[in-house]
């Protein structure tokens, strides 16, 4: 078996019929497959669209709602519908599945962070598939996931899964327009590929709120953290366990990971940009030092601006004067000491590598 240990995504057009109503044959045939994998004792996390559109398909768009209300009333009607349609697929093999509704905010600071992974753990050893899902019944615009596939990003890096499957209704990354027939599914992508984002359909799915793109940028971070991931077509038969099995048929993409592998924190420093609570803006000896290949902490001689206000301990943004994201970090000083310590060369690193994940 190529891997032991897997989260899995799965989104909303994989999950539902054109008419918005859940699809049971898929469902059936996507736990028949994760179910089959279980008996060869691959550990599973299973992120899951289909919510919403399943509680739009359940009740229709009923009043006039705004979009906000709109999601949390399908999502509150869905989430009953689809988890009951999974653990009823589960129990005709005797596996038991659990529902973990989470939020963006939820992994707002790293005390949070590690409550979310003891949970799934905890799930994962006593023989019990998670299944994840945003708690769109009482997210807000600002707090939201970019999608699930975001979520999803985080779930396997937090996990240590050694690869994300991303099931789709298109088989991958194309080299253009998957609507052209001269575009086609590109196989490999490495930390050395040069990036598509001009060459990526930027539409979204029917139901889901991501698109391509959004799988591509996610898909590129979670590689560079040391994970595998695939994005495969997920409307085919027993893709999962083709790309388990490494069957030769199955045309999809793979990102390649990096062999080095991102510590915990430097994990969710990752995700947490949305959090971080001031900037430090640095000069171009700086950004230069930082982004070579040597290990380097951002020392305060190279800070020029210290942007909000923030303590010791804080997430903080690293930018360039140009005001480029860099990379993101825990500050070692308050922001009035930052201020009085920047362009300091003897004074201790601001920011120190351990606690810093650089952008790409």
């Amino acid at each position: 078996m190529r891997y032991k240990k897997i989260t899995v995504k799965v989104g909303s057009n994989v999950l539902t019929k054109s008419d918005g109503t859940l699809n049971d044959a898929n469902i059936s045939h996507l736990v028949d497959q994760i179910a089959n994998l279980r008996q060869k004792g691959v550990e599973i996390v299973l992120v899951s669209s289909g919510a919403v559109a399943a509680g739009r398909g359940e009740i229709g768009n009923g009043r006039k709602l705004d979009t906000v209300s709109a999601r949390q009333l399908w999502s509150a009607v869905g989430q009953v519908i689809l988890i009951n349609k999974y653990a009823e697929a589960f129990r005709k093999y005797g596996i038991s599945c659990a529902q973990v509704l989470t939020t963006k905010e939820n992994f707002s600071d790293r005390v949070h962070y590690l409550n979310m992974k003891n949970c799934i753990s905890t799930l994962i050893e006593n023989k019990v598939i998670p299944i994840v899902n945003e708690n769109d019944t009482i997210s807000v615009t600002e707090l939201m996931f970019t999608d699930n596939d975001e979520l999803s990003g985080l779930i396997a890096s937090m996990e240590d899964s050694e690869a994300l499957i991303i099931l789709s209704n298109i088989a991958g990354i194309y080299d253009g327009s998957p609507e052209l027939p001269e575009s086609k599914v590109i196989r490999e992508i490495t930390s050395k590929s040069k990036p598509l984002n001009e060459a990526i359909s930027t539409s979204k799915s029917s139901f889901g709120r991501g698109g391509m793109l959004t799988k591509y940028h996610i898909a590129r971070k979670v590689a560079k953290g040391g994970i595998n991931v695939h994005i495969a077509n997920g409307m085919e038969e027993n893709t999962l366990l083709r790309i388990m099995n490494q069957a030769d048929d199955i045309v999809h993409t793979t990102f390649i990971s990096e062999n080095k592998k991102s510590s915990n924190f430097k994990k969710w420093i990752s995700y947490s940009e949305s959090f971080a609570k001031g900037v430090l803006v640095v000069n171009g000896g700086a950004k230069e030092a930082l982004l070579s290949n040597q290990a380097k902490s951002l020392l305060p001689v190279g800070v020029i601006d210290i942007e909000g206000s923030f303590e010791k301990g804080d997430l903080v943004k690293i930018k360039d004067e140009s005001g480029l994201l860099i990379g993101i970090g825990k500050a070692e000083y308050s922001s009035e000491k930052a201020e009085k310590y920047k362009g300091n060369k003897n004074k201790k690193e601001v920011i120190h590598y351990d606690y810093l994940y650089l952008m790409e």
